[in-house]
């Protein structure tokens, strides 16, 4: 376990200078106290002002992204590495998805605000995808989800320095072939700072959800880009390559702002690749800091270390001026009982099921040496306590599984939030209409979780 230490370099998070002894991760008991859903199903009419071909959307997510004409023509499907299990729903869609939320951020009166994602996975795919996001209220005495605004991205003033799918109409909608949103923080004076993929880059937006500012990803005065960024074309020869360092699908999933609304820190999703290779430089994830003061990069970054058998983050939030949580998860989905045995195929079992889903609790005050942030505890998302039958939804499970025992079994789930003193929410990204964790054959629904964890919360 290495030495931790109170490095003056988070000195901006109220750090002091001292060492202390390691501290070993401790395991804590969740409880379920709530459960709300959003129907997979869930769709809004494009703004008023969109350019044409909007109505519909998903007409590229199809095979070698030929378009679709009809919509409803093509069932979704969970995917070779998940079983080829089909999941009920199918494109395209008549509207355009709410789908799968990923960042989560209290707005106040019970309601939270929430970033939908690019659209269906890729840039190729997601074309006709407006991006959005949303302020939603879940009620856990009803089990419902309540749509209160839906707020589309848009780029009218031309901010956005390269050329984007409706470039040429007045309002400049974003769309999923422009930028992937996968993480949200709301500023003191109104404005939302976005975390994304593509770049990655940061995105000030202002109320409107009209852009303001597009800032590149900068360590150690290099650009760090993915080969989703837009500066990259592919090479002209079968032997040229593309100098990139983050992954696809691994820029900000994760972004923080410190309760004094100072500072924002945008966690990747993945592990960086060492330059000019494709290995990563280790089982850890960079943790960036940004100043709102400056808009820009402090050149500070420190590192948080992959739980054993996690391959990736899914969201992040500050629950005081140093305390975070940190969403970690594996590949998997679907509950572990379930899991194809000799003999068995999908649709009748899970390929590859879920095991690592958490939620960590980790401290920023508190850096070893080599800039590793201290993980104090986590919860077991798939081991959660549910004795007052809290659960609306508990899905495919095994012959004699114990009662009381609820699961959050998703392929990805990116968004928590502390709630109160005893309080989390968490939710998962439904990727539609491609996931299928909870059951074997049915699209994934918007879940929202409320967890009483107080012993979790006051651990240090």
């Amino acid at each position: 376990m290495r030495r931790v230490l109170l490095l003056a370099t988070i000195a901006s998070l109220g750090a002091a200078s001292l060492t202390l002894p390691a501290a070993a991760e401790q395991r804590f008991e969740a409880r379920l106290a709530g459960h709300a859903i959003l129907p997979a199903a869930t769709f809004v009419p494009p703004p008023e002002g969109a350019p044409p071909g909007f109505s519909v959307s998903g007409r590229f997510a199809g095979a070698n992204g030929l378009r679709l004409q009809q919509p409803g023509s093509l069932m979704g499907n969970t995917g070779a590495a998940y079983g080829s299990r089909e999941t009920g729903i199918a494109l395209p869609f008549q509207g355009q998805p709410v789908q799968g939320f990923s960042g989560i951020k209290p707005a106040g009166d019970g309601s939270y605000w929430v970033v939908t994602d690019n659209g269906f996975g890729a840039r190729a795919n997601s074309p006709d995808a407006m991006l959005m996001f949303h302020r939603v209220r879940p009620d856990f005495a009803t089990g419902r989800v309540e749509m209160m605004r839906t707020i589309f991205l848009s780029d009218p003033n031309g901010v956005v320095p390269f050329r984007i799918t409706t470039e040429g109409s007045r309002e400049r909608y974003l769309t999923g072939a422009d930028f992937d949103p996968e993480s949200i923080q709301p500023l003191p004076d109104g404005t939302f700072y976005i975390g994304e993929e593509f770049g990655p880059y940061l995105i000030q937006v202002d109320a409107e959800g009209r852009v303001m500012r597009v800032v590149e990803t900068r360590i150690d005065n290099e650009a760090i880009r993915s080969p989703d960024h837009p500066a990259f074309t592919t090479p002209a020869t079968p032997a040229g390559t593309v100098n990139f360092r983050a992954r696809r699908s691994g820029g900000y999933e994760g972004m923080a702002l410190t309760p004094d609304g100072q500072t924002l820190w945008a966690l990747l999703e993945q592990p960086l690749f060492v330059a000019g290779t494709d290995r990563p430089e280790g089982s850890f994830l960079r943790v960036l800091e940004f100043s709102l003061a400056r808009n820009e990069w402090t050149g500070r970054n420190l590192r948080f270390q992959l739980a054993e058998g996690a391959t990736a983050i899914g969201d992040f939030n500050f629950i005081d001026a140093t305390r975070a949580l940190v969403i970690e998860r594996d590949n998997g989905q679907g509950d572990p009982g379930l899991e194809c045995r000799e003999g068995q195929r999908p649709p009748a079992c899970f390929v590859q099921p879920a095991r690592v889903k958490r939620v960590t609790l980790v401290d920023f005050s508190q850096v070893d040496a080599d800039g590793f942030v201290r993980k104090i505890g986590h919860i077991d998302l798939m081991t959660m306590q549910d004795p007052d039958n809290r659960a609306r939804l508990r899905g495919d499970l095994p012959q004699g599984a114990a009662a009381g025992r609820f699961t959050f079994p998703f392929f990805t789930i990116e968004n928590v939030a502390m709630v109160d003193g005893d309080h989390i929410i968490v939710a998962n990204d439904n990727n539609l209409p491609f996931s299928a964790g909870r059951h074997l054959t049915r699209a994934d629904d918007n879940e929202f979780i409320l967890l009483r964890v107080p012993e979790f919360l006051r651990a240090r």
